[in-house]
């Protein structure tokens, strides 16, 4: 329990840092940041605000309460919509999944893009803000590449859950990637736990 308000902004400074820690390490992403620090900001200058009119007040006490930040984390996480899978320099997906249909007007010409690329590299990871607002991350390997739809900016973490998810694909499924087999039901996609709820 807390026991003096100097305590209570001791403590909030020290929550603030550990959210800038957070996303500086890539744990949460921007929103999550924003709206998390914000709450402990607006707490720590209430409390500082009324501590001036009246150092002896206890309406401190009713200011930090705890319990929003986690509201905050959840609702301000990117969630990833629907994935696509896709052989390299293949039109059609292998699978398209997710609770939202994808945009394909979208999609298509980041393809086309990619497929263009000269001196395209073997295996990368990147994202792009879509005009929809939606966040598409790419991650490519040798025989395919996955792109994952968010309806916020990912974090640093996500970014690279989805490259080991593709890269779990590729290793996977390699030796059907490499012989062209396009029968879906010898293949695993671990891409699914992307849109998975537990």
């Amino acid at each position: 329990m807390t026991k003096s308000p100097r305590q209570a902004l001791d403590i909030l400074r020290t929550k603030m840092e550990a959210v800038a820690n957070e996303f500086a390490a890539g744990k949460i992403n921007r929103a999550q940041f924003n709206a998390i620090y914000g709450h402990f900001d607006e707490q720590r200058s209430i409390i500082e605000r009324l501590l001036e009119r009246n150092p002896d007040s206890n309406a401190w006490e009713q200011v930090f309460q705890a319990g929003h930040t986690s509201f905050l984390r959840d609702h301000f996480e990117a969630r990833c919509t629907s994935y696509l899978i896709y052989r390299l320099n293949w039109p059609t997906p292998l699978m398209i999944g997710g609770p939202q249909q994808p945009n394909m007007d979208q999609i298509e010409p980041v393809l086309s893009a990619l497929q263009g690329m000269d001196g395209r590299p073997p295996s990368g990871l990147a994202r792009k803000l879509l005009n929809t607002g939606q966040w598409l991350v790419l991650a490519l390997g040798g025989y395919a590449l996955t792109i994952a739809l968010f309806n916020l900016e990912p974090s640093a973490s996500q970014l690279n859950r989805v490259r080991d998810l593709h890269n779990d694909f590729e290793r996977a499924n390699r030796s059907a990637l490499a012989r062209g087999t396009q029968t879906l039901d010898k293949m695993v996609f671990p891409q699914r736990a992307l849109v998975e709820t537990s």
